[in-house]
């Protein structure tokens, strides 16, 4: 299976965001990507408006999933980002999507809010209550998380438990101290944790770190990106986590049950 996860940095135009992710599709699909992975929020971003996100919230029936999904039909990759969408007045869920062939597949709320770093996301944003689900794309089961979820364990062993290969990660991974190590870190973490892939797309620009990287299951980095917008390709395979995990079967030797949602 052949990944593609672009990055960029968002505009406070959602027309303009939308055309970058239809140029990003097209591209991947040329270079024949079987799954793209977006960043996060990515309808509209303004750096002296932090609520911009939950103010341009669109329904899933709304104009700029409307353009994703018409470039969507024209071939069969899988595309995965995350878009405000609105709950109760003023609020929004923050909410990752997998897009083929013209039709959502799978969708997800993400559970885990941002209320960290002097950052309150649950201010605007309402929390999901279900854990994402598996999609399978070229045959490897994928798993669905979405930027802050990284640091939780919990859900990526859950995915990981329930057959997942792959852990794809749309995230808008704001900057700070020490930030683009906490980044790196975990990601290969996780990877560890889990013996799957990742495949984590930053955003970038003035507020986010960008650096989107694929890691193998043994926390190998074998693509990644820098600050600027980019589209990063590795090929992956099942063999590849099936040999990890014969080496280093974490999920057998484990001696605690499986995670659940509080």
């Amino acid at each position: 299976m052949k990944i593609a996860v672009g990055q960029f940095a968002v505009t406070p135009h959602w027309q303009k965001n939308a055309l970058t992710c239809v140029e990003m599709m097209a591209k991947a699909a040329k270079q024949g990507a079987d799954l793209l992975v977006l960043p996060e929020a990515l309808l509209a971003r303004e750096d002296s408006d932090p609520d911009l996100s939950v103010k341009s919230a669109q329904t899933l029936d709304g104009e700029y999933i409307r353009i994703l999904r018409e470039e969507s039909r024209k071939n069969a990759l899988t595309t995965l980002l995350t878009v405000h969408v609105p709950t109760t007045s003023g609020r929004a869920a923050n909410t990752l999507l997998a897009l083929k062939c013209g039709k959502i597949i799978a969708r997800y709320e993400k559970l885990h809010l941002y209320d960290a770093f002097s950052v309150q996301e649950s201010r605007c944003v309402d929390a999901g209550e279900t854990v994402p689900p598996l999609i399978e794309v070229a045959g490897i089961k994928v798993g669905l998380m979405t930027c802050y979820d990284l640091r939780f364990p919990e859900l990526a062993l859950s995915l990981a438990l329930a057959g997942a290969e792959v852990l794809a990660l749309p995230a808008a991974w704001v900057r700070g101290p020490h930030k683009e190590h906490h980044w790196a870190t975990l990601l290969a973490a996780r990877a560890l944790d889990t013996t799957c892939y990742l495949a984590a797309a930053g955003e970038c620009g003035n507020k986010n770190i960008g650096h989107s990287r694929i890691v193998d299951p043994f926390g190998i980095t074998i693509a990644a990106a820098a600050e600027e917008p980019e589209m990063i390709f590795a090929e992956i395979s099942s063999q590849r986590v099936a040999q990890v995990r014969e080496r280093l079967p974490v999920l057998k030797n484990r001696r605690f049950a499986p995670p659940s949602l509080l």
